[in-house]
């Protein structure tokens, strides 16, 4: 692979993750309740005070990350934000002092206003805890994480119909590279095929839009027309999880075609989603590729999968360019 090209992928995904992170820093802290604002218009300004637990957790995770791994965000004012969204969570995350429940929404000042049925509030409180320990040595908050963790059990069944015809090419991409991270720590070359043959290259062939570029958000897998009405719009978050997909495959298997993959979607991705005025990327597009809704954050969209990938990827293309082939 050509180094000049993968160095200007890096510089180019190392300068879109400054610019995010400093949407998020200058605009997402409640300096008075603590937490983060996440419903942020274009340029940052807030349109809504609530806060989804989910998000909260993420953007937690997402500073303690950037904090143990890059130098350039080893800054405490970044910490010091981490523990206060984490202490935000502790008090106010669970629907009451006895119950390892999670809220899904709460006011701004923390109080439940929507409980549901997942584990996913859970699963980021989780991963919040986790990382804010790995970052700050404080093992209360490795103990938080755990108690809420030992009350989280999976449970799944078939669906019929069009539910079970169901085919989400983002999430299907997301768990292929949380394989290929599972199979490589493991050694297991079997179970690495199938990551990226079955969970990469298929949803991406059968989920890519070949008329206006972009994967789409959903599919009916015997080629029916799907139910959700967001079907066929653009969404980020599908396309940060192909970026980090198609950039690790290629990583450890040396393919061209799949680093051919991660230069198409970062193409569509870059001169779609980013939004060089104000930072952060636009998250929803129409089927053809225009900007659906200017917001930069909202109920599901917060700080977490477009820093995630541009970290992961910068990372890859660092371990890259140091081998100087």
């Amino acid at each position: 692979m050509d180094q000049q090209q993968l160095w200007l992928w890096k510089k180019q995904i190392q300068q879109e993750l400054d610019r995010t992170m400093d949407f998020w820093l200058r605009h997402s802290h409640d300096q008075e309740y603590g937490g983060f604002f996440t419903c942020l218009a274009r340029d940052g300004a807030v349109y809504e005070e609530v806060k989804y637990v989910w998000l909260q957790g993420r953007q937690v995770w997402t500073y303690c990350r950037l904090y143990r791994t890059l130098p350039r965000f080893c800054r405490p004012e970044i910490l010091n934000a981490a523990i206060t969204g984490g202490e935000f969570l502790i008090r106010h995350a669970r629907i009451s002092a006895d119950s390892q429940k999670c809220a899904f929404v709460l006011t701004r000042d923390g109080k439940a206003m929507k409980v549901q049925r997942t584990v996913f509030s859970e699963c980021f409180y989780v991963m919040a805890m986790d990382e804010l320990w790995r970052a700050t040595g404080q093992r209360k908050y490795r103990r938080k994480g755990k108690a809420v963790l030992e009350n989280v059990s999976e449970d799944g069944h078939e669906l019929p119909g069009s539910l079970g015809r169901h085919q989400n090419p983002g999430h299907a991409i997301e768990a292929g590279w949380f394989l290929l991270c599972y199979a490589v720590k493991h050694q297991d070359p079997e179970l690495s095929k199938v990551a990226i043959q079955n969970f990469m290259v298929q949803p991406f062939q059968t989920g890519w839009d070949q008329e206006h570029g972009g994967l789409f958000s959903f599919l009916d897998v015997d080629g029916h027309c799907p139910t959700q009405l967001e079907w066929n719009m653009k969404m980020w978050w599908p396309h940060t999880e192909a970026l980090i997909a198609f950039l690790m495959a290629y990583f450890e298997k040396r393919d061209a075609k799949l680093l051919q993959q991660f230069e198409k979607v970062f193409e569509f991705v870059f001169s779609k989603f980013t939004d060089p005025e104000h930072g952060e990327w636009f998250g929803y597009l129409s089927q053809e590729g225009k900007v659906a809704l200017n917001i930069k954050g909202g109920p599901f969209k917060g700080c977490f999968h477009v820093p995630r990938c541009l970290y992961m990827c910068e990372l890859i293309l660092d371990k890259l360019l140091a081998e100087k082939v």
